[in-house]
């Protein structure tokens, strides 16, 4: 055992972001996060995950918590730990990418109210898109890590991905992280990958999966065998399932392992017993089928969320007797388009797509998204698109491929952020400004709930341009009281939203 694997290794802490995200809608409100906040600081976690992902839409949607307000309760109670928030690169929070400016504002932003490591990727692991986020970071002081998305495809190996890890470190970035989001990477491939990773980087290496197949702690385990530094945990019963594998079950697992780490065994039965409370409290959220380990998320390849979305969206087109038809397609148009990750977004992209082929014929109907990721718009793919894919996709939206860098086609837009807000009578700091370029809509509710602040008198009425475009959750998906669905009409897809007011 080298000098490197010798040392314990460290666990990051997700039950305040995924371990509610997975498990129950992120629908776990700043409230019922405050009393588990003093244990949490003490146990001595490498970080706690508290930031990013959908939490910032979800409070902001079904909470009606401005997204900066409960970083800094988070960050008051629990100061001695470091804060880790997932930065989906140029997309930021959202589904769309965003200007250069606005990226940098807003990591600028979270910096400010005491975020200390942005875990940042690219749907696509096209490390141009999370360039910029990179360099906001470590200008603001702050840890940079940088992700690559694990995915399994005929041009994904172990060196497809310790070549990723080289690119993160020539970017400047503070450590690696192996991100397996749908928790689907074999114990013996993360072990190569994470020891391939250790030989040729010199940066420390964080491996985070979920425990949806029944792989994750497994995996664990292997990747700290090859070295991995850190890995992720949640606290039960916010953990397991589709979230991931169990602080106290992973102590366990490693118990005489000689980089067993040690933490609090009293405190962490204290924070489960008061999490079932809260879990219990959030029981319109969840359900038995993300508890359970779930194989059949190996059997298709795709993230285990997508497979129940797709049931649902099936069912409202009236396909729910070609799931095996559809399912089978998502291969077919994930090597078209360059055998793409599925992760947020390109998931959804290629689950719509594939059921766009099954209904329509092969490429008859393009979805407009799918049509950017063939185009370039969304960055470069893992291999090169299918060129006469790529023909009918130019040909189906009127637009000509790029192979620039996506953000650099958008023009800078704090300015034009900060009139909007001071048009609408609302604060224009740099927080409210980029919170506005994502939910322009759900931050208006916010302050149409309250009194706005006298300091900001609204003038006249003025025109306003549209909001940033913003790509529609995936078909059929629940959230809360509202619902997306695609509609055809005409031969053509549309996504659209529909919210059932209380």
């Amino acid at each position: 055992m080298t000098a490197s694997t010798a040392q314990p290794v460290i666990f990051n802490n997700t039950v305040l972001r995924d371990g509610h995200q997975s498990l129950a809608a992120t629908r776990m409100a700043t409230a019922q996060m405050l009393p588990a906040l003093e244990d949490l600081d003490a146990l001595g976690f490498g970080a706690l995950e508290t930031w990013g992902g959908a939490t910032i839409d979800s409070g902001l949607r079904f909470l009606d918590e401005f997204p900066f307000d409960r970083l800094d309760a988070i960050k008051k109670g629990t100061p001695n730990t470091p804060h880790m928030m997932l930065l989906r690169g140029q997309n930021i929070v959202q589904y769309a990418n965003f200007p250069d400016d606005v990226v940098t504002a807003f990591v600028a932003a979270a910096a400010r109210h005491g975020m200390d490591i942005f875990r940042i990727f690219d749907a696509l692991n096209d490390m141009r898109n999370i360039a910029t986020a990179v360099k906001a970071t470590k200008a603001a002081g702050k840890h940079a890590q940088g992700t690559i998305c694990y995915t399994s495809s005929p041009v994904h190996n172990v060196d497809t991905f310790v070549k990723l890890g080289k690119e993160i470190e020539d970017l400047g970035c503070d450590s690696i992280c192996v991100k397996d989001m749908a928790g689907l990477i074999p114990p013996r491939i993360c072990y190569e990958i994470v020891r391939g990773l250790k030989q040729n980087c010199s940066l420390p290496v964080i491996v985070h999966t979920h425990e949806t197949a029944g792989l994750g702690a497994p995996t664990y385990y292997a990747a700290i065998e090859a070295g991995a530094d850190q890995v992720d945990t949640s606290i039960a019963p916010f953990a397991n399932g589709t979230a991931q594998p169990d602080t106290v079950r992973m102590l366990s697992l490693l118990e005489d392992h000689p980089r067993a780490p040690s933490y609090d065994l009293e405190r962490l039965k204290r924070l489960r017993e008061y999490f079932k409370g809260v879990y219990a409290e959030l029981s319109n959220f969840t359900s038995i089928r993300n508890e359970v380990v779930d194989t059949e998320a190996l059997t298709y390849q795709v993230p285990g969320g997508m497979l129940s979305n797709f049931r649902n969206q099936l069912k409202e087109q009236k396909m729910e007797d070609r799931f095996e038809e559809v399912f089978r397609e998502i291969p077919v148009v994930r090597e078209a388009l360059g055998w793409i990750p599925l992760v947020t977004p390109t998931s959804q992209i290629v689950g719509v797509q594939a059921m766009l082929n099954v209904k329509f014929g092969r490429w008859k109907n393009f979805s407009p998204a799918a049509a950017d990721v063939a185009l370039g718009y969304y960055g470069t793919t893992p291999a090169p698109v299918d060129p006469e894919v790529r023909k009918l996709a130019s040909k189906a939206v009127g637009k000509e491929p790029v192979d620039c860098r996506p953000a650099d086609l958008l023009e800078p837009r704090m300015k034009a952020l900060a009139e909007e807000l001071k048009a609408a009578g609302l604060p224009q700091d740099e927080e409210h400004c980029v919170i506005h370029a994502m939910f322009p809509q759900e931050l208006k509710k916010h302050y149409d709930k309250k009194e706005k602040p006298a300091a900001a008198e609204a003038p006249p009425a003025q025109p306003q341009p549209p909001p940033a475009p913003q790509a529609a959750p995936p078909a059929g998906t629940t959230r809360g009281k509202a619902r997306s669905f695609n509609l055809v009409v005409s031969g053509k897809a549309y996504a659209v939203e529909v919210e059932e007011l209380d």
